[in-house]
């Protein structure tokens, strides 16, 4: 590396990565990149580092979205306000990244740009409908975050000549909830056993009635990869009472769709398996409560 330069715009940013012809790299915490170059996995020339492009390192509620800059950590997200109240699911996700000096340098959009199947950030991402805005010479274009991953650690992302700016997922509404829960060996571990983010809306119906889910995302991984969706589940939910059984049989159905394999960093295809129901069962739990308080 023969060049570390910190763009004042986007255009900017973009107009660096190009005339770098591919050997470029941008940067925005660095917990990914430095360790890639201290491996000699990557050798860029240039270094371009969007952390002081402005607007970047915010999180702003508009009328119909939640937009979060590139720039936005880990330890930013857990701080926000309206995330804490109305998104808690995807502040659970962001206090399970690692450790405190992590989240405090990591992005929400560096995980996603990574590609792994198991990741944090891109899990609850694709459970909350997360779109992303991919900008590069040919200009900005939101791209479902779903569709980003190519592979375990491979993104179609191209971090020497694109970069996402922001991040958006729709604004929750009355009756939306949202969960987050994480197996692992210990909490300081890495690598997760498995990861599940849940998002519900319930149709809030008369009170001798009781409540009807109108629609639920579950993402998991790693079962699959790249974080999965099981819409098998989801769609079993849609307009169906918000009660144990349902709950229930919506956690075994999620099992039936997961195709978890055995890892020796992680734990058996059958030990994960097994907990892939009580898992999804808590997750439905929580993000219903909080959607009915």
């Amino acid at each position: 590396m023969s060049e570390y330069v910190f763009p004042d715009s986007i255009e900017d940013a973009v107009a660096l990565l190009d005339s770098c012809n591919g050997e470029a790299r941008v940067i925005a915490g660095g917990t990914d990149v430095l360790p890639d170059l201290r491996k000699r996995r990557i050798a860029p020339r240039t270094l371009v580092d969007i952390t002081r492009i402005a607007g970047l390192q915010q999180v702003r509620v508009e009328d119909h979205w939640v937009i979060v800059g590139a720039a936005v950590t880990f330890a930013d997200l857990q701080r926000d306000q309206f995330l804490r109240q109305h998104v808690r699911g995807l502040v659970d996700a962001a206090a399970s990244v690692g450790a405190a000096s992590i989240q405090n340098a990591a992005t929400w959009v560096g995980n996603i740009v990574q590609a792994m199947p198991a990741a944090d950030g891109a899990i609850v991402a694709v459970a909350l409908d997360t779109e992303a805005e991919l900008v590069d010479k040919d200009g900005p274009r939101w791209r479902p975050v779903e569709d980003l991953f190519d592979g375990p650690g491979c993104s179609v992302v191209d971090p020497t000549r694109q970069l996402i700016t922001r991040l958006r997922f729709p604004r929750p509404c009355r009756g939306s909830g949202t969960a987050w829960r994480r197996v692992g060996r210990r909490s300081a571990l890495v690598l997760p056993i498995l990861n599940c983010a849940v998002k519900v809306h319930l149709e809030i119906g008369p009170a001798h009635e009781g409540e009807r889910i109108r629609n639920a995302a579950i993402a998991l991984g790693p079962i699959a990869p790249q974080p999965q969706r099981v819409r098998k589940a989801e769609a079993f939910l849609q307009g169906r009472y918000a009660c144990p059984e349902v709950i229930k049989e919506a956690a075994d159905i999620a099992q039936s769709e997961a195709h978890p394999r055995t890892s020796v960093m992680r734990a058996s295809k059958e030990y994960r398996l097994e907990i892939i129901p009580p898992m999804v069962r808590e997750a439905l739990e929580t993000a219903i409560a909080r959607a009915r308080g």
